[in-house]
């Protein structure tokens, strides 16, 4: 019984750790600020360009997108304007199913 107490808040710590509750961007510089709790219920924050915005090419049950190299999840039913979240996640791009001319942009992007 004893390590249950223990082990329970440290696997749903895990699991949800990357859970955003509030999310701030700023239009000027296209940047976000990402706050999630830390193991102690301590609130960090992670700041990142809308360009550092990686969704993962498999589904992740507890993963949105990755910001950086931090995973982060977030609920899109939460944002008042859905076109906030289609930015955030790099939907008002422009699309191609040509995978050669895809990766020279971001080959591109990289230099």
């Amino acid at each position: 019984m004893g390590s249950f107490t223990v082990i329970t808040p440290i696997l749903l710590h895990f699991l949800t750790k990357g859970y955003v509750i509030r999310l701030y961007h700023e239009a000027t510089t296209d940047t976000y600020k990402a706050i999630t709790y830390n193991a102690v219920l301590l609130e960090t924050s992670t700041v990142f360009h809308q360009n550092d915005v990686k969704i993962p090419e498999s589904s992740h049950l507890f993963t949105t997108f990755y910001a950086k190299t931090k995973s982060l999840l977030v609920n899109p039913w939460l944002f008042p304007n859905p076109e906030d979240y289609n930015h955030l996640m790099g939907y008002d791009k422009p699309f191609t199913f040509d995978v050669e001319v895809s990766e020279q942009k971001l080959h591109e992007d990289e230099k």
